[in-house]
């Protein structure tokens, strides 16, 4: 009889946990019975196709007082939920999930995922899971070694994030209708939701150096949000027409190809699954050395150059140091860093061995996080947690 493992997380619209739920689900599904419990089925950017989906129809709620109330009926629901369904393991993906699932503690195992560096930014939240769960699993090696120090957790592991390399090579190939941009020069390409922590506005006014020595280049950011007052600064920054913001793409993959290099600005991150598809298609990357991720995935010792804020051609992308974390969306201020991060994108772009090297180096890398590897170590975990 197959065990029964639930996943939990609050919503399936476009983001990194949630792509990992639902990839999670389809590798480990000929293995278990999978279950993905969400709080709103509003705005489902994934193929659940074919997926037991439970919607708690219990979305977010306003007023600190009501998120409280709704952290306890949706554990209460969820619950009654892991009863009637017999789980084995309840999987949660993010801090809100990562609630619910502790405070619905049943007769399965509970795991609690820590998908980002800001996570750490709430101890008493990570006590509470360190405590209540049977397991914490990072994204991050970072992340883990963090969880272990800080908290005297010996039960965190990490678990890097799956790709199925060939599968996005060959949605990259499947070109979507009115795309900008097919017959320019250099694209430089980011994607994100709109969110302060992408820091969008320092690429836009990097872009803005780049772009007075190369016209004939453009900057593409794909994902959810309207952009509005990233659109003002393009105008403002007089590069209103070499920029597009087509929102958020079910399948952002040929937007991805057409960029020449892919550069991504975030302040902070769990383990940044863009990264590793940009270099899958074989775009040399560009990236701030941010907590946490982007040193484990460009540099072999990764550990030597976490938190340095020094630029660094590493062997896999270039790595910046971390950005200014205030916004500022004044076109008349661009920072020394932000002209330094325009002498980056144009090296790139200027130098065909340097280009060529680390597309060369993408590739490799990305092929390195594999399905197979994910579904393998998940599945030794079940075993081991099933077998306690």
């Amino acid at each position: 009889m197959k065990k029964k493992i639930m996943l939990l997380v609050p919503m399936l619209h476009q983001g990194g946990f949630e792509r990992v739920c639902v990839a999670t689900a389809r590798l480990l599904e000929p293995f278990y019975e999978i279950y993905i419990v969400i709080f709103s089925s509003r705005d489902i950017a994934y193929d659940i196709r074919g997926l037991r989906v439970i919607d708690l129809h219990m979305g977010a709620a306003d007023g600190k007082l009501a998120k409280i109330r709704n952290v306890f009926r949706r554990s209460r629901k969820v619950r009654r939920l892991k009863k009637e369904l017999g789980i084995d393991i309840a999987y949660s993906f993010g801090p809100t999930a990562n609630l619910v699932n502790v405070f619905s503690r049943s007769a399965g195992k509970t795991w609690c995922g820590v998908r980002s560096y800001m996570d750490m930014g709430n101890p008493r939240l990570l006590k509470l899971f360190c405590a209540r769960s049977d397991k914490i699993i990072s994204c991050s090696r970072v992340i883990e070694a963090e969880i272990r120090e800080k908290f005297q957790c010996a039960k965190t592991v990490t678990l890097y994030n799956p790709f199925d390399i060939r599968e996005e090579q060959e949605k990259a190939d499947m070109e979507e209708d009115r795309m900008p941009f097919r017959d320019c020069g250099s694209v430089i390409v980011s994607m994100g939701r709109q969110d302060d922590v992408k820091g969008f506005w320092h690429l836009l006014k990097s872009f803005s150096l780049v772009h007075k020595e190369r016209p004939e280049s453009r900057l593409l950011i794909v994902g959810e949000g309207d952009f509005q007052e990233y659109w003002k600064l393009a105008e403002d920054l007089k590069i209103s027409d070499a920029v597009s913001f087509p929102g958020m793409k079910k399948n952002p993959f040929p937007w991805m190809k057409l960029g020449s290099i892919y550069v991504m600005t975030s302040l902070n991150e769990g383990f940044p699954n863009v990264l590793v598809e940009a270099m899958a298609l074989g775009k040399p990357v560009i990236s701030t050395n941010c907590m946490t991720g982007p040193a484990e995935i460009l540099m072999e010792d990764f550990r030597a150059y976490v938190g340095k804020e020094e630029y660094t051609d590493g062997d896999y992308g270039i790595l910046i140091p971390n950005l200014e974390t205030e916004k500022n969306l004044d076109a008349s201020v661009i920072t020394p860093e932000e002209e330094r991060l325009a002498q980056q994108m144009l090296r790139l772009l200027n130098n065909p061995q340097l280009y060529e090297k680390y597309r060369k180096a993408a590739l490799k890398r990305a092929a390195g996080f594999s399905n197979e590897a994910y579904t393998e170590r998940m599945r030794e975990m079940a075993e081991e947690s099933c077998g306690d």
